[in-house]
């Protein structure tokens, strides 16, 4: 962008303003020695041409829409539309839940997105002792399609798009959600939403697994494999950075184990024998918007560069859609402090500004209560508001890629794409994620990053404001939702009821039928939809899969 001559000048120039700056430092101080981001990236004192002097504008850069799509996937952005307010809400019971949802429709919400409790996160059912305790007290109890219809009672599933994020039962809650928009009158090509379905990520950070990783793949392809042919506006996998980042990963870390995933995904499924641009363009992916806002803003530009040139130069896909990384983004959860949880308000708005600076096209902001319990409906609001805040009122929606161009921005791009490319290449090293999962290379990575940065906080090195600076004696008190304990015996007592009125006789001929086809090659979709719709639960599907391809456990590694 810059000719040599100039960038010499420039060079001259700076050093002339660093002379003077120096005498300035001696009077007063900067604040720090070191000035780093949130995942310890150091930053300079100022940015010039000079630090992006190899920089080309249409091979880096480029217009937002085309290759490699730094500036973002859709030509007119946000002025064509804006990104889905898409609110992470699930607690109690179907019917509590389909009330917020239904309200949060109401307050100008433009998309839903699950949250289900931990046994069914887990594969189990309300009735198993496993569950016990934990019954509807971090997302909703989703046992049987009977529950499934009354979460979405009164919703049309052909007019809202519904993100679902469930990894290890994700073909079962996919079923599900089929068999209720066939109940509603959709036919499966109409609907559309997202399943997580992303278990690379558990074996990484998050840690609900149930199978080993190789069929946890083979049952993702299947979901892709089917999906691509009979449900063709779904988006197949979520492949999610968040939980990375929750896990203590670095920008860096979390922006190449991520990518590392859909690398795996995608080979596997070529691999099956699907055509890429058949089934690439439906991939999405999950991001997490941490505070260190330029951090955040950088990482998303380079995971879009990357995909592009990922997919057309190493898989050779010839389809622009499939070039294409879009993704949904939760501002940080790890961010949020008990301690003046008032301060999450501010928060989450900046992460959010991040996300939307940085081209998400889906978006959860995070409420202010949930470092202390699921979100009040007050609390929820609040987040669905600075969404619509940000979008309605700040102006940043007005122009594409606002940042690009800065030469802070794009040099910290450019780092962004270096340094996570550095770790990509290094699992191919290995043969690949899978093998570098099953050595804890990704997960021993993290670890360390996670000790490093707690390490900051307890040295004081980083801050967190209400926490280790700016601390209160007082402690502010916030109303919080409270869930019944009641719920446990009501949701047994409908699972059980809909196990005594079904025909059982159906049910196991529908498990035998999966059974078989998790012993041999079919594919899993077909006999999971029809034991689905016979009323077979949760976890009597799954407990197939535990059966055929057996019970993955963690091997704790330090």
């Amino acid at each position: 962008m810059f000719k040599e001559d100039e960038i010499t000048k420039i060079k001259r120039d700076t050093e002339k303003w660093g002379e003077k700056l120096e005498k300035s430092l001696a009077k007063a101080p900067e604040i720090k020695e070191r000035f780093s981001t949130v995942s310890d990236m150091e930053i300079g004192r100022l940015y010039t041409p000079e630090d992006i002097q190899g920089f080309d504008f249409q091979r880096d850069l480029g217009f937002p829409g085309e290759y490699p799509f730094t500036r973002g996937v859709q030509p007119s952005m946000y002025r064509g539309r804006h990104w889905t307010m898409r609110m992470f809400s699930g607690f109690g019971s179907a019917e509590d839940t389909n009330k917020r949802y239904h309200y949060l429709l109401s307050q100008g919400q433009t998309g839903l997105s699950v949250a289900f409790h931990m046994p069914t996160l887990m594969g189990y059912d309300s009735d198993s002792p496993l569950a016990r305790g934990e019954v509807g007290k971090c997302g909703v109890a989703i046992d049987t399609l009977k529950d499934m219809e009354i979460l979405f009672r009164g919703i049309p599933l052909d007019k809202v798009t519904t993100s679902m994020t469930i990894n290890p039962p994700a073909a079962i809650l996919l079923a599900m959600y089929i068999a209720v928009a066939e109940k509603q009158g959709v036919n499966k090509k109409q609907i559309g939403g997202t399943i997580q379905n992303d278990m690379l990520k558990e074996f990484i950070a998050q840690k609900t697994f149930m199978c080993p990783p190789k069929p946890s793949v083979r049952v993702i392809v299947d979901t892709i494999e089917y999906c691509t042919k009979e449900v063709p506006l779904w988006n197949t996998i979520s492949i999610s950075g968040y939980h990375i980042r929750e896990a203590g990963s670095t920008a860096v870390q979390e922006l190449a184990f991520t990518l590392a995933d859909g690398i795996g995904y995608v080979q596997a499924s070529i691999e099956r024998g699907l055509d890429v641009d058949s089934f690439a363009p439906r991939l999405s992916f999950f991001f997490n918007a941490h505070i260190d806002f330029f951090e955040e803003i950088t990482k998303y530009r380079a995971a879009r560069r990357i995909w592009a040139r990922v997919m057309k130069e190493r898989f050779k896909a010839k389809n622009p859609r499939s070039w294409l990384l879009r993704f949904h983004t939760q501002t940080a959860g790890c961010s949020l402090t008990a301690q003046q949880p008032y301060n999450n308000v501010v928060r989450t708005a900046f992460e959010a500004l991040a996300a939307v600076l940085g081209g998400t096209q889906s978006l959860h902001t995070n409420s202010l209560d949930e470092v202390l319990a699921l979100p009040s409906e007050e609390s929820a609001t609040i987040a669905l508001r600075t969404q619509q805040i940000i979008a309605e009122e700040t102006g940043v929606t007005n122009t594409i890629d606002p940042l690009g161009g800065s030469y802070f921005v794009e040099s910290l791009t450019n780092r962004m794409e270096e340094d996570a490319m550095e770790y990509i290449n290094k699992i191919d090293e290995m043969g690949g994620i899978i093998e570098a999962i099953e050595r804890g290379y990704p997960q021993n990575e993290i670890a360390k990053a996670a000790y490093h940065y707690q390490q900051q906080i307890d040295r004081e090195e980083k801050t967190m404001v209400g926490v280790n600076k700016y601390v209160m004696e007082d402690t502010i008190s916030i109303e919080t939702l409270k869930i019944s304990p009641d719920l446990e015996k009501i949701q047994i007592a409908r699972t059980r009821e809909v196990k005594e009125n079904r025909d059982n006789g159906k049910v196991n001929a529908c498990l035998d039928k999966i059974r078989s086809a998790c012993e041999g090659n079919g594919n899993v979709m077909p006999p999971i939809l029809d034991a689905v719709k016979e009323y077979a639960t949760l976890q009597e599907i799954c407990d197939v899969f535990r059966e055929v391809f057996g019970v993955y456990r963690d091997p704790g590694m330090f």
